[in-house]
């Protein structure tokens, strides 16, 4: 099962991601949680400490591997260097494990753009069509809004597009544009999770605002989210109400996308 998940800045995507990622180790499955989106915190979200964290380097920051596997130097575009780097022993070798998820930090290369042939470019979409495309295990991957290290290949393997959305304007607006960018890459199964809902007006506010949408489920707005987030545990370990939804979600997707993965 493959799940690239996202929205607006400070929407909860972050929150969903690292309560399936859990979910999933929780059932007995290999689970990769990959943190694409260089201002997220999925290590704080899957519950691995401040002090742990801090010790996980982004792969992009890992220039002597990528010089080593790319044949160039990362910082620089343009000459010629390797275009399919080995990756395959990445997750096995680099990836964080915790409580039965391997956790994997892209970072962000420093050039930017997504159009950028630079090493460490190359590189992490390189990683990324492995894990979607060749790897067994459940993969989350927590994306930033521009999608970029999605290609049109790499999204043929995903099997779920979640975008996470609050009851706001610059939320929806955010959902619209992302739900272009995945049409554009021939990703098909494009869902919505609503979240921070405080009651029904909220949820018929979104389902009006967001018509042509395959609404998959809400989260309600609890308390216990923002003090797990102070107090740096995870929201799957705080609120037992918001892993009940967070289940009954995944309970859709099982039948909405039919993954022999998930039976």
């Amino acid at each position: 099962m493959k799940l690239a998940i996202t929205g607006k800045g400070g929407v909860g995507k972050t929150t969903l991601a690292g309560i399936l990622a859990r979910s999933f180790a929780k059932e007995g499955k290999k689970v990769l949680a990959i943190d694409a989106d260089p201002d997220a915190n999925l290590a704080s979200a899957l519950g691995i400490s401040k002090e742990e964290s801090e010790k996980i380097l982004p792969l992009a920051e890992m220039g002597g591997l990528i010089e080593e596997r790319t044949g160039a130097k990362p910082g620089t575009s343009g000459g010629i260097f390797k275009l399919n780097p080995k990756v395959d022993d990445i997750p096995d070798t680099l990836g964080y494990k915790y409580k039965g998820v391997s956790l994997i930090l892209l970072g962000k290369s420093k050039a930017g753009g997504s159009g950028c042939y630079c090493p460490e470019n190359v590189f992490l979409r390189r990683l990324i069509r492995h894990l979607v495309l060749q790897r067994d295990e459940v993969v989350i991957l927590d994306m930033e809004a521009g999608i970029e290290h999605l290609t049109r290949g790499t999204a043929d393997g995903v099997d779920a597009f979640i975008v996470v959305v609050e009851p706001g304007q610059r939320s929806i607006q955010t959902a619209m544009h992302i739900k272009t960018l995945a049409v554009d890459l021939g990703i098909k199964a494009v869902f919505v999770v609503g979240n921070k809902i405080s009651d029904e007006k909220e949820k018929e506010f979104l389902k009006k605002s967001l018509k042509g949408f395959d609404i998959i489920g809400f989260l309600s707005y609890d308390p216990k989210v923002i003090e797990a987030d102070q107090k740096g545990i995870s929201p799957f370990d705080a609120s037992p109400s918001m892993v009940e939804e967070v289940e009954g979600i995944k309970a859709l997707l099982r039948g909405k996308v039919g993954t022999q993965i998930l039976r």
